[in-house]
């Protein structure tokens, strides 16, 4: 049974608390529209104001908020769309804590899902007070790794399928994500910006999950297949990455569900990346969307592009 996109609002929602850092805001932006803006430049300027003695005061001047939602809109306009294709994406500059979210709605996961499904499996462990066996090592490497829906399906049953993930999540801050029915787990519904702060659960220090659960599944999306290593990566300057994929092709439609998460560094900046993306006629296309998505979000925030995007551009 479908299910209905969660609108923009919920998004930004969730962007809003995906990005809180150590109990401050982190400084994602989003639409005007919003009453408490997330991100801001506030200014050390100061003017006068008369004090009770007759001596001159000082008050702090708010300087107007960057709007870094519409900047992203701006970059996103170039990236070509093809007509039916929808596309989401959000991103976090982790040094300075500025972010940016673009599109609406819910998506299908596709194999998005399993980092979700490891860090599920991870703060069960904790909150038992155990290791991993080594028969989930083995299954969390090669779901990770090599995406292998064997080992997913597997550690599904093991959290308890959608109920367990649910559960996980509410803890780790998602709103707009839903496990998928029965062993559909790769049809789990979610938003960029429950993507990002599974991210910043991954990323981030102020975290649900432990440093070591954090380091492993670190480990992990750094070590993902050679033939699998596209998407927000291409965002990046080529220093250092850690991502995850999803590509699932819809047999009522022909058409591609084209997904990627992970972290990216540019000039030594590690930036959080999550595109969603789906209604592309060929995966190739929805590489290629996510990449370009991913690099516009990027540039939002750090004002360059990366040279791997450059040669992306150049091999076409």
């Amino acid at each position: 049974m479908a299910r209905p996109r969660i609108r923009r609002g919920l998004m930004c929602a969730a962007v809003a608390s995906a990005v809180a850092v150590g109990g401050t805001a982190a400084g994602t932006a989003y639409v005007q529209a919003r009453a408490h803006p997330a991100v801001r430049a506030v200014s050390s300027a100061v003017t006068p104001s008369a004090s009770a003695s007759g001596e001159a005061a000082v008050e702090p001047v708010a300087r107007p908020s960057v709007d870094r939602d519409a900047l992203l809109a701006e970059a996103m306009a170039s990236v070509p769309v093809e007509d039916g294709a929808e596309v989401s994406v959000a991103v976090l500059d982790l040094q300075s804590g500025q972010g940016a979210a673009y599109g609406e709605g819910a998506f299908d996961t596709a194999s998005i899902v399993k980092v979700d499904i490891l860090a599920a499996l991870l703060l069960q462990t904790q909150d038992a007070g155990r290791e991993l066996t080594a028969a989930e090592k083995s299954y969390a490497t090669a779901m990770i790794e090599r995406s292998d829906n064997d080992s997913a399906s597997a550690l599904w049953r093991t959290i308890g399928r959608a109920e367990g993930l649910d559960a996980a999540n509410e803890r780790f801050g998602l709103t707009g994500t839903e496990g998928g029915d029965g062993m559909l787990w790769g049809l789990t519904r979610t938003t960029a910006a429950d993507q990002l702060a599974l991210l910043r659960q991954v990323f981030g220090d102020d975290s649900e999950l432990s440093a070591a659960s954090r380091s492993y599944i670190r480990e992990l999306m750094g070590r993902i297949a050679v033939g699998q290593r596209w998407g927000v990566s291409a965002a990046g300057d080529g220093s250092g990455w850690a991502l995850k994929n999803g590509w699932l092709p819809r047999t009522a439609t022909g058409l591609w569900d084209i997904n990627s998460i992970g972290r990216v560094t540019v000039g030594g900046r590690g930036v959080l990346v999550a595109v969603l993306s789906d209604g592309n006629t060929t995966k190739d296309k929805g590489v290629s969307l996510v990449e370009a998505a991913a690099r516009a979000a990027v540039s939002v925030l750090t004002g360059q592009a990366s040279p791997s995007a450059t040669a992306s551009a150049t091999a076409g």
